[in-house]
């Protein structure tokens, strides 16, 4: 299977280059600065630049050309202001997402965010709050698209400690922390089952053995 990841550099998409590439899948992973493209060939992904806050669709498409995958996990980052959280999180998840449906990749995962379908509450920093709801913007976006056989993932708190394998998967799970070493490992899980699509589904920790977890939310 070949899976083209936006925001190829990000932690959890060099967690997710490893797994896939380490069980033979062809990995491709679309970064925004050249100095990047060692990680990802240490990773076992193909290095990918373009950068999509100015690519067009046409150029992106081209790099998805052939794949059975792609996997949105790219994010302004901490530090970015309001802006960029509009064009990486919002305008970016849309252009991937126009791109894919160009080169006929109809299996498309996003990586979102707990809490993105909600307003902000009140005294929200502004700037996480212009996140959520770039964020929720996206996925909203994706979920409109019939060409598109999408699943939505939304984390909770990320952490770097050790996956455990273990996790609660759900609809709604209330709010805690995964690692992101199990949400990379989830979102192999989801490429694999079908049964995932259309589905927006929520990650913590857990006590389900992650094939376990992915399968009880098909039915």
């Amino acid at each position: 299977m070949r899976i083209v990841i936006a925001g190829g550099h990000g932690q959890i998409a060099l967690r997710l280059e490893r797994l896939l590439a380490g069980r033979g899948d062809e990995v491709a992973g679309i970064v925004r600065r050249p100095e990047q493209a060692g990680d990802l060939l240490a990773a076992g992904a193909e290095p990918v630049v373009c950068d999509l806050e100015t690519a067009t669709v046409g150029d992106v498409a081209r790099h998805l050309e052939g794949a059975d995958a792609a996997v949105f996990a790219a994010g302004a980052g901490p530090g970015s202001g309001i802006e960029r959280k509009e064009t990486v999180d919002r305008d970016a998840a849309s252009l991937f997402a126009d791109a894919a449906e160009a080169a006929g990749v109809r299996r498309f995962v996003v990586v979102s965010s707990m809490g993105a379908d909600k307003e902000p509450p009140a005294g929200t920093d502004e700037v996480f709050a212009a996140y959520l709801r770039a964020k929720g913007a996206a996925d909203a976006d994706v979920r409109a698209r019939p060409g598109l056989d999408w699943t939505i993932l939304r984390p909770g708190r990320l952490t770097d400690e050790p996956g455990t394998g273990l996790v609660h998967l759900a609809e709604s799970t209330g709010r805690d922390a995964v690692s992101r070493d199990d949400v990379a490992a989830v979102i192999v899980a989801l490429l694999d089952e079908p049964g995932t699509v259309g589905r927006t589904l929520e990650l913590i920790g857990g006590d389900a053995p992650i094939a376990e977890a992915v399968r009880a939310v098909t039915g």
